[in-house]
Parts: structure tokens; sequence; C-alpha cells
């Protein structure tokens, strides 16, 4: 008799079949649910420069390049042209005031202002003399007033003792007459010769104020005119350096010509031009600071020409205390134009990456150090050396600051070994 064999519910091929599916499943999972989705790039570490994010004193400031001046300059302009006849000094020649530094000759302009001198002088002279009259008729006249009163006294004696005769009848009333005749004439020639002298007083004090003040302007222009012939003969306005100077014999300069300046030397000041999106952030007072030879030194902004050009807008900066020894005019410094004072902050160190993330995300560097992550941060303040972290980095995390131009924005960085 047979005996039935039972069939195996669990035979090695089902088991294996099953055993497949259950992967696959399992691999479906983690493909759909668990696998990492971000992209990825793989760069050698050692091409990148990675910086720690640190909390330090942070302060807010621009580069901007300033250039040496004298503090204060005096320019020399020729006032009237001419052929240079004379040189007496050369550029960079250290002068006081007054000293000669160039003589011009310009005959025509010389011989019409010898002319004007000439007629101004006849004019004064015949002013002179018109004053001098009218002084004298005053003397005349208080002359003939000074003789009338006399004779009018005397008249009025006679007029009197004939009165007194001819009451006695001593005398003729003809003689009497006469002598009241005598005595009423000269008395009204008086009163009309005094009353002439107030009249003459008033023309001549006027005549005389005109001539003077016309004598005081000709006066001015003859002094104008000796200054016109004076400026032929450059001389130094002030103390000081005289720079910017080049004349030559023989070399014809114009009117109004710029012949050099005078540097005092009083001190130095700075000039720089800042870009024109910082206008509204600048006064006058402003600090900045250079370093030199080791030394830093501080100016403040005392000028501010608002005149944009080029973008761009100038500024004078004074020495706030001591200036190099050794500086020069036309030198150029670096100067940093602080808008805040130092205060404490997350910073992180300035690099290529901002120009391609606008400083809205950088890589993080995993503690591991095998990957770089890409995370969202916010930049605040910025100077030559560091970014103000305002959020998304802790201090102490490290951070991919050089380029990010060959990484495509990819999610995460993974070092190679």
């Amino acid at each position: 008799m047979d005996r039935q064999i039972k069939k195996k519910k669990w035979t090695t091929k089902r088991i294996l079949t099953i055993g497949a599916i259950v992967a696959f499943l399992v691999f479906l999972v983690y493909l759909f649910f668990f696998r990492d989705k971000q992209s990825r790039l793989y760069v050698n570490k050692d091409q990148l420069s990675i910086a720690t994010v640190i909390e330090d004193k942070f302060q807010e400031f621009i580069p901007v390049d300033g250039i040496v001046f004298p503090k204060n300059t005096v320019y020399i302009d020729a006032v009237q042209g001419g052929i240079v006849e004379a040189v007496y000094v050369e550029d960079g020649a250290i002068l006081i005031k007054g000293d000669p530094i160039l003589k011009l000759m310009n005959a025509n302009m010389e011989l019409r202002t010898m002319e004007q001198e000439t007629r101004m002088l006849d004019a004064i002279n015949n002013l002179q003399n018109t004053k001098i009259h009218l002084e004298q008729s005053k003397f005349i006249r208080e002359k003939e007033i000074a003789e009338l009163t006399y004779l009018l006294q005397q008249a009025e004696i006679d007029y009197e003792r004939k009165k007194q005769l001819i009451e006695s009848q001593v005398i003729s009333r003809k003689e009497w007459e006469d002598a009241e005749r005598n005595f009423a004439g000269l008395k009204r020639q008086l009163e009309l010769s005094r009353e002439l002298q107030k009249l003459d007083s008033v023309f001549s004090y006027s005549q005389i104020r005109q001539i003077n003040e016309s004598i005081y302007r000709m006066g001015n222009n003859l002094e104008l005119l000796r200054k016109t012939i004076e400026s032929l003969n450059i001389k130094a306005p002030a103390a000081g350096k005289l720079s910017s100077f080049s004349a030559e014999i023989g070399e014809i300069k114009q009117a109004s010509e710029h012949l050099g300046q005078i540097d005092m030397m009083d001190g130095y000041k700075l000039k720089a031009r800042i870009d024109e999106r910082y206008i509204s952030r600048v006064f006058v007072g402003q600090e900045a600071e250079f370093d030199f030879n080791k030394k830093t030194y501080k100016l403040k902004i005392n000028k501010i020409y608002t005149d944009v050009v080029s973008g761009t807008f100038e500024v004078d900066l004074l020495f706030d205390g001591g200036y190099p020894a050794v500086i020069k005019r036309g030198q150029t410094v670096q100067l940093r134009v602080i808008f805040s004072s130092a205060s404490d902050a997350i910073i992180v160190k300035r690099g290529g990456f901002f120009q391609e993330t606008g400083g809205n995300w950088i890589y993080v560097v995993d503690p591991s150090g095998s990957y770089a992550e890409k995370r969202e941060i916010r930049i605040g303040r910025q100077n030559t050396r560091y970014y103000e972290v305002k959020g998304g980095l802790d201090p102490g995390e490290k951070v991919i600051v050089s380029s990010y131009k060959s990484f495509g924005s990819k999610d995460k960085l993974i070092f190679r070994n």
C-alpha cells in the first residue's frame, strides 16, 4: 500500500521568493521615506577656505582712499598778463610773505597806466586849486565883514556926535543927514555881507565835501593803478612752500593764469571720495582713521561737498591730534570711515561666498568634518574684515567662506578623503 507524501508548505524556493519580495518592499520604503534626498557634490576640502564663527567686538566702517593736502593753501594767479622777465625762485622753495617769485613785463599796460595816472594827478591838482580858492573866498568875505564892522562903528560914533550937535544947532542939518545916511548904508552893507557869508559857507561846505570825496576816490584809483603795476612783480602772499610752479624767462603768462600755490606749513588735511550710497550717513565731525608706520591716526570730517560726480562725493578730513611726521602732499592712504562704535556681535570672516549667496545662506561644516550643509542665515552690517551675523549661526561653528561659484547651489558638500 502506497503512503501519501504531504507536500511541504515552506519550500526553499518559496522562502527565497518571499524574502526577495520583502527585501524589495523594504528597499522601496527606504527610497520613498528614508533616503537622503539632498543634492550633493563631492569636493576637495583642502581647496576650501573654512572659518570659525566667533563672538567679538564689531565696528562698521567703509574703506576709502584719502589724498594728503596741505591744511591751508594760498593760490597765486597772474592779475595781469605779460612776458616773464625774471624768475627768482624754483618750485619747492620755502618762502616768507613778500618774497619775490617772478617779474612780468607788459609795456602797453604800463604806458596806459602812466597816462591814466598823469590825468588823475592833473584832476587832483585842479580840485585842490578849487578847494584853495573856496578857502580864500571864505577869508576874503571875513575880511570884508571885519572892515565893514570897523567902518560901521566909526559911522555910528560920528552919527551920535552930530546928533547932539544938531540939537544944539552947532552944525548944519545937511552934515547930520550925511552922517545918518552913511551910518544906515554901512549897517545895511554889513547885514548883506553876513547873509552872503552864510550862503557862501553852505555852498563852500558842499563843494569842499564833494571835492574831498572826489580826491579820495581818485586817490584810491591811483593806488589801484599803482597796485596794477606792482602786480607784475609776483610776490609770495603768505609764508610756506611753493608748489605747482613753473615759469621760464620769455614765456607769456595770460591774465588770471594759475602760476602756482603756497602750501602753508600749519598742518595737513585729507581729501576722500565716498560712494553716493553713504551720502545720508556722512556728517561733519564723523570719525575716520588710518594706519601708518604701525600707528593709528584719528581724523574727523570737516567739510562735505554734496556735488555727486561719477557716483561719488568728496569730503575734507582734518587730523584729530597729531599727524605722521613723514607724510607728504599728494600721498594716498587708505582710510576707514567709521559708522558705528565697537559693540559685541557674532561675526564671520569676509569671503567670496557673499557674491554668490547675497548673505542669505552659507555652507556649515558638520562637527564630524566629513561634509557641509547649506543653511539660511541673516547678514547685518559689514566692514573690510567681517560680516555681522544676525541669525542662523552660533559661535564656534565652522563655515565655508570661499567662493561658491563652482558648487551650483548644492544642498550638501561631501569632502573627499
